[in-house]
């Protein structure tokens, strides 16, 4: 890869002064997280609880008062907003109501399976890619096709590692991840108008971009259930619903893979779907939006404000018609 065109993804430490990120630290320690071997120790799997052992003290605590924000200046959202507000059909249509839905989805032990065109499939752990991968805390925004917004503190570690780790082969042109389906734990399986297991896919050459990456916790603790434990990936300059959660298989492939919303309705939600303030949804505008926790509307940002590091991507695509 052309080092030029590699990404530099902030980190916690980069986004602040140095005295507000030490405040973060103390912040976090109010939270039981004393360091950063304590945080990767919360996002290892113990026991079977879906939810974070730090779940009661986050919900309680105003995150913005620690001076926590992303590369832009925006404030994160709190945890509560994080974890109440969610799109989450395996469970139910009701963004407002997953997270009493999914308290008993079990995220530990959790296992993903990689295989595909690759020289090296592999079987992991959720303890493994932890301790092999080295999660770390980063700050993304996150836009939601239908308009809405949060900026989160995410643990998590570029999926690039893990795909050099299986050794893609020369055929592999995409990635393809599909979530777990457990009927007896998610509800909202038993819609059958919709094509599951959910499907996800991306360009390899967007998979190995630094900003996309899989997340293991949040907020320096576990990753829970209703936000996509034990593992989800996040990519911070499309729409939210190519971000799979709860992640059990990951593919590499020749070919372009079938996705869930591209499926359903391809004339709304294209394989791309990357942020674009230009081009609105056929039944809504996509100019501005309406960040969780703030009154009003703001612009919204192309490529949701992460241009500079994966607009090469798309050099010579029409990126009108590639929504």
């Amino acid at each position: 890869m052309d080092n030029s065109l590699k990404s530099v993804t902030p980190r916690s430490s980069e986004i602040t002064p140095e005295s507000t990120y030490f405040s973060r630290r103390d912040f976090l320690k109010t939270l039981g997280i004393a360091s950063a071997v304590a945080i990767l120790a919360a996002c290892a799997p113990q026991g079977n609880n879906s939810q974070s052992a730090t779940d009661t003290n986050q919900e309680v605590t105003d995150p913005k008062e620690s001076g926590l924000k992303d590369e832009l200046g925006n404030p994160v959202n709190s945890f509560k907003d994080i974890t109440h507000y969610n799109n989450y059909y395996e469970f139910t249509t009701d963004k407002n109501y997953v997270k009493p839905l999914a308290k008993d989805f079990k995220t530990k032990p959790w296992e993903v399976d990689v295989s595909g065109l690759v020289s090296n499939p592999r079987k992991f752990s959720l303890e493994q890619l932890v301790s092999v991968f080295k999660p770390e805390d980063l700050i993304y925004r996150m836009r939601c096709v239908e308009a809405w917004s949060m900026v989160i503190p995410w643990v998590g570690f570029p999926i690039s590692r893990l795909l050099e780790a299986v050794t893609p082969t020369s055929d592999a042109k995409f990635v393809r991840f599909e979530t777990i389906m457990r009927p007896d734990e998610m509800p909202g399986l038993s819609d059958t108008s919709y094509p599951w297991p959910y499907q996800e896919g991306l360009r390899l050459d967007e998979a190995m971009n630094d900003l996309a990456i899989f997340a293991t916790g949040l907020y320096g603790g576990d990753l829970p259930a209703q936000n996509g434990g034990g593992i989800r990936v996040v990519v911070p300059w499309k729409y939210g619903f190519k971000s799979i959660k709860a992640i059990t298989k990951i593919e590499l492939v020749a070919e372009r893979p079938k996705t869930m919303w591209n499926t359903i309705a391809p004339n709304e939600y294209g394989f791309f779907a990357n942020v674009n303030p230009n081009v609105n949804h056929p039944r809504w505008l996509q100019n501005t939006e309406r960040r969780i926790g703030e009154t009003g509307r703001r612009p919204t940002l192309m490529f949701n404000g992460y241009e500079n590091q994966v607009a090469h991507l798309y050099d010579g695509m029409d990126l009108t018609v590639s929504y």
